[in-house]
């Protein structure tokens, strides 16, 4: 009677445990701790548009002059993430102390690219300094889409497992858009699901996860105290992974958006008009000061690696901005490296400690 007795008072120990642990994180407001960020759905609201008497009589404006001789804040990408980074150990130490689990994140690496390499190295650092256990699966370059989609459905069913991420760019066999979709809805930490892309894009709607660089991007405004709403924001470049969810994160924060790419005419005329610019076009010093707008913040989210002879690596890492212009005009920007990139790696382990509160409920 004793042994059959004691598995069931186990369960309902760790039943109480994962009550009281969860009780306390939402009695603390959690992720308001960690992150500024806020939930999407609570910044909707209805568009109320003044008549056209009102509009007709505001006068116009032009731009103040940025004082010359004065220099651009650095925002400081690295010290905010691992603020973030900080507070996301103690919930991880914390949930393994009450509930003797922690956040578990999958990684599958296809091929041996050097960039690709280093990021996820940085990924495995990242996340063990903060407890979350990591899992890699590689594959070789020539892989199959089956062996890579076969990899996913194999994390997707793990229970223990509760963020999946492909390492990006995949070689160009590989279909990016239909590898993606594999991934669980509930485990795409990466936020590049296109449920997860769509709801992003709606008022009303809220993502399960924020593609990590977009949510860098906004994280290190909220925590600079720069305003995002009603001012004009311009993004250069369009990708799936930056510069289209950056667009549209920063419209649901209801900025002015302006989408730059390849085939915009005059982009250093649009440029110019932004209060804040977000530059992920992948091209080494792009935009100069002549782009810039007075005052404007500046978020270089480029890392273009530029070959130099006197560096270890035989390179290093610059902007798409041209930082010594921008940083005489802008009135706060971020470097590189140092900026952007520390915020991408903070947002991953947010994601897989989200999942992992939710799964554990």
């Amino acid at each position: 009677m004793r042994g059959r007795v004691e598995p069931i008072l186990a369960s309902m120990r760790l039943l109480c445990l994962r009550k009281r642990f969860f009780n306390l994180s939402a009695s603390r407001a959690f992720s308001n701790q960690i992150i500024q960020s806020p939930s999407l759905l609570s910044l909707d609201i209805e568009d109320s548009w003044p008549s056209a008497s009102k509009q007709s009589g505001r006068p116009c404006t032009q731009d103040k002059e940025w004082p010359k001789n004065q220099t651009a804040k650095i925002i400081d990408g690295k010290a905010i993430a691992e603020g973030i980074r900080t507070r996301i150990a103690s919930e991880v130490s914390r949930m393994e102390e009450l509930m003797g689990q922690v956040p578990s994140l999958a990684v599958i690496l296809v091929g041996q690219q050097p960039d690709s390499q280093t990021y996820v190295r940085n990924k495995i650092i990242a996340s063990e300094e903060v407890g979350i256990k990591l899992k890699m699966t590689c594959l070789p370059e020539n892989c199959t889409e089956r062996e890579v989609c076969n990899a996913l459905y194999r994390y997707n069913e793990d229970p223990s497992i509760h963020g999946i991420i492909v390492q990006l760019p995949l070689p160009k066999h590989l279909d990016e858009a239909k590898i993606l979709s594999v991934i669980s809805l509930e485990k795409d930490v990466d936020g590049f699901h296109p449920l997860n892309m769509g709801n992003l894009a709606m008022q009303g709607k809220e993502p399960l996860f924020i593609p990590c660089t977009p949510k860098g991007c906004i994280e290190l405004l909220l925590q600079s105290g720069i305003e995002i709403m009603g001012k004009k924001a311009v993004v250069i470049g369009r990708s799936n992974i930056v510069g289209l969810p950056t667009s549209l994160l920063l419209q649901r924060h209801h900025a002015t958006v302006t989408l730059v790419h390849a085939f915009t005419k005059n982009p250093e005329c649009i440029a110019r008009e932004a209060d804040i610019l977000v530059t992920a076009a992948g091209m080494p010093n792009l935009v100069r000061g002549s782009w810039l707008k007075p005052g404007a913040v500046v978020v270089d989210v480029g890392t273009n690696p530029v070959e130099d002879p006197e560096s270890d690596h035989g390179y290093h890492l610059v902007g798409d901005v041209c930082f010594d212009d921008a940083s005489r005009i802008a009135s706060a920007i971020t470097p590189v490296p140092g900026g952007v990139g520390p915020m991408t790696v903070a947002m991953l382990l947010y994601n897989t400690l989200e999942s992992a509160k939710r799964a554990f409920k």
